[in-house]
């Protein structure tokens, strides 16, 4: 075969060391995730991940954002649905900063992802460390970050509603319960 003519590889030849990571939270907007990571993410978005035997709850406060953040618990009879991305290296330490893990809010845990009928194994995600004894609702712009995130990544609409239900359940929840004790 002559030079020329010879094919193309079909798998991308990473440049320099890389990791899998799963996003379920505000880290699926690549445009969020570049305010902490320091440069554009979209082209180490793989796409969208599934996260079985798992559930969403909001099980974490971030004073940060002074709200309640998202957090994934064992469930046998749920999954998770986020974007998978294969970040380089060099920004483990900054999302692991983003993360809390030094403070321990949240902590690295290694879970299989499935995307497209392949299953990633030892993909990096986080979970809350001491989690809340009941949910706590989202802010508008936590909210607003989330759902750009799952919609850009192009999570199915389904579990966009979804995601979008659970939070404003939680909000108006919370807002009747604020009304009832004033």
């Amino acid at each position: 075969m002559q030079e020329s003519q010879q094919k193309a590889p079909t798998h991308k030849i990473p440049k320099e060391p890389t990791f899998y990571y799963f996003a379920y939270g505000s880290c699926m907007c690549p445009v969020d995730l570049k305010r902490s990571l320091g440069e554009n993410v979209h082209p180490y978005v793989i796409g969208h991940g599934i996260l079985k035997e798992y559930r969403l709850r909001f099980y974490g406060y971030s004073s940060l954002r002074k709200c309640g953040v998202l957090d994934v618990v064992q469930d046998t009879t749920s999954l998770v649905r986020g974007v998978l991305y294969e970040l380089p290296w060099r920004f483990s330490e900054n999302l692991d900063k983003r993360e809390g893990v030094c403070q321990e809010f949240y902590r690295r845990e290694m879970v299989n992802i499935q995307h497209e009928g392949q299953i990633y194994k030892n993909v990096r995600t986080y979970v809350v460390v001491n989690k809340l004894l009941e949910e706590i609702p989202p802010n508008d712009w936590y909210f607003n970050v989330v759902l750009r995130g799952a919609i850009t990544c192009g999570l199915p609409e389904e579990y966009c509603w979804h995601l979008f239900d659970k939070m404003h359940g939680l909000q108006q929840k919370s807002h009747q319960t604020r009304l009832v004790g004033f």
